[in-house]
């Protein structure tokens, strides 16, 4: 499984030998119910076919369906499933990506990958990441307006203080006792072996500049999501002073992580998560309204198109879930075309011209319908 990250969207922007595959589906993580996984794959890979059918020779199908047939009988795959599934395949590439959220079943021929759904998940204003720290651990989860989840850490994430400090771990040689503390985390009185107590601040504070510079290199850096920290009151100072990390957002959460459940975090996460996502949004419907109004934006497909293709686009508006079955024909001129979208050589035109923003160095953000500033399914805000 890839981690899904900018770099990878990009990848897959580069590949330009059709056919392309594009799949996604949900998948269910426990038993028995994930015994439907492989079912509904091979079900989204006929229908691969079918599309295929209408252009290739069979034997030609065959061999581009090959790397994903060999998935339905995988167990290493259908075993460790998250909530999502997204695979992509042409000649020379072959990507699978495990997606912590729920995604619309696709399964889409074209001349491109098919990637919104990961814009999506990466661009969204709403998406951000929650640290659960203590002194001795970490676990990391990420969320949105709707839903909150425990996430997998990369292999070069330290899960503890000892992952962290290793054999320069200082603390293990003190005597410590232990009182409750607040939210329910000890608190570790030290005694004797002089100065300990501070030997102890020490490794504390080595074991939060490690995990803040691994938060961010692996999870905050590549998403471009905001982290909110939860920890008890005294821990949020100590880590804010070996942050590093500038979308790390000054107001966290001051309880144990561990006393809460899952729907609480939730609940006081987007309560500190709420007022930066209107704020960003309010911020780019003002930009696209104000470009508009100056000639230097537009809601027509036909208009944007021309500018996409030609390099204009500073910023792309998408409406989540809206698929327009409108081919580019012409990626000199920006003419466009109705198609059918069984056709394996026609992607969403969204799709399409969000690849053509971001290979011209444009951002494309992605908004749910009640909040687009147009009822086109796109916005867009010129350069020039």
């Amino acid at each position: 499984m890839e981690l899904l990250t900018k770099e990878l969207i990009q990848e897959l922007l580069t590949a330009d030998q059709a056919p392309c595959l594009s799949l996604y589906m949900s998948t269910d993580r426990t038993h028995p119910e994930n015994l439907k996984n492989p079912i509904k794959f091979k079900n989204l890979v006929s229908e691969m076919e079918k599309s295929l059918l209408q252009k290739y020779s069979a034997n030609d199908v065959q061999e581009y369906l090959e790397p994903l047939e060999a998935l339905v009988n995988n167990s290493d795959i259908w075993n460790y499933t998250k909530d999502g599934l997204a695979v992509f395949s042409a000649k020379g590439i072959f990507k699978l990506v495990g997606l912590y959220k729920s995604v619309e079943e696709l399964a889409m021929v074209a001349d491109s990958f098919h990637t919104k759904p990961l814009w999506q998940y990466l661009q969204s204003l709403d998406h951000f990441h929650l640290l659960g720290l203590t002194l001795h651990d970490i676990r990391l989860f990420q969320g949105n307006h709707h839903s909150l989840s425990e996430i997998e850490l990369t292999a070069d994430t330290p899960k503890t203080i000892t992952d962290a400090l290793g054999d320069e771990f200082t603390e293990k040689h003190s005597t410590t006792a232990s009182y409750g503390g607040i939210g329910g985390e000890s608190t570790s009185m030290h005694h004797g072996h002089g100065g300990n107590k501070e030997e102890s601040k020490k490794d504390a504070e080595r074991f939060f500049r490690v995990v803040a510079n691994a938060i961010y290199e692996n999870f905050s850096k590549p998403t471009g999501w905001p982290l909110i920290l939860t920890a008890l009151t005294e821990h949020h100072n100590l880590f804010q002073k070996v942050n590093k990390n500038p979308l790390l957002l000054p107001n966290g959460i001051a309880i144990n992580p561990s006393s809460v459940s899952s729907d609480q975090l939730a609940k006081m996460a987007w309560e500190i998560m709420e007022p930066e996502y209107n704020l960003k949004l309010d911020s780019l419907v003002a930009r696209f309204e104000q470009a508009r109004a100056s000639g230097k934006g537009s809601d027509d497909y036909k208009e944007v198109a021309v500018a996409a293709v030609e390099g204009r686009v500073d910023t792309l508006i998408v409406e989540a879930d809206r698929i327009i079955s409108v081919r580019i024909t012409n990626l000199v001129t920006g003419n466009t075309q109705n198609k059918d979208m069984t056709n394996p050589r026609v992607d969403d035109l969204l799709d399409d011209m969000g690849e053509l923003v971001m290979k011209m160095g444009g951002q494309v953000m992605v908004l749910p319908n009640d909040k687009m500033p147009s009822e086109t399914g796109l916005a867009a805000i010129f350069r020039y």
